[in-house]
């Protein structure tokens, strides 16, 4: 598995990420987004954002700062962030910011017929044995 550092997202010939990844550019998957990034000590986001119909959550390993919408709160190992779509973002990495993942969905995507959306099968389960995934 690569290090996130290894990885350079080109938005624009202006706008280029050291450390962040797109899974479903990586995976081919087609119902959320899911950036993977890592941030220096000290660094943060490239621009400051929002979305027209995407809202997201962040998963955060480190301690850092968020801005939303001008308001500034400091973020810890573990925390979880929603932000509206509309709302303003960018972070901060004030500490050790390990990585941030981030998903990425459509708002009001998921309905209540999607809570029926996984099929039961009957028969046994094999054993499973995980290795180091490469």
């Amino acid at each position: 598995m690569s290090d996130l550092r290894d990885h350079r997202l080109v938005f624009s010939p202006d706008i280029i990420i050291d450390g962040k990844v797109f899974v479903s550019r990586a995976l081919d998957t087609t119902g959320a987004e899911m950036p993977f990034q890592h941030l220096a000590p000290e660094e943060g986001s490239a621009f400051l954002h929002s979305h027209k119909t995407h809202e997201e959550f962040y998963i955060i390993k480190g301690d850092g700062k968020y801005q939303i919408d001008g308001e500034i709160f400091p973020i810890l190992e573990g925390s979880i962030v929603r932000v509206a779509s509309d709302a303003k973002r960018a972070l901060k990495n004030t500490g050790e910011i390990e990585i941030i993942i981030c998903v990425q969905y459509k708002v009001n995507s998921f309905g209540a017929e999607d809570a029926h959306d996984g099929i039961m099968f009957n028969g046994k389960i094999k054993s499973i044995t995980l290795s180091k995934l490469t």
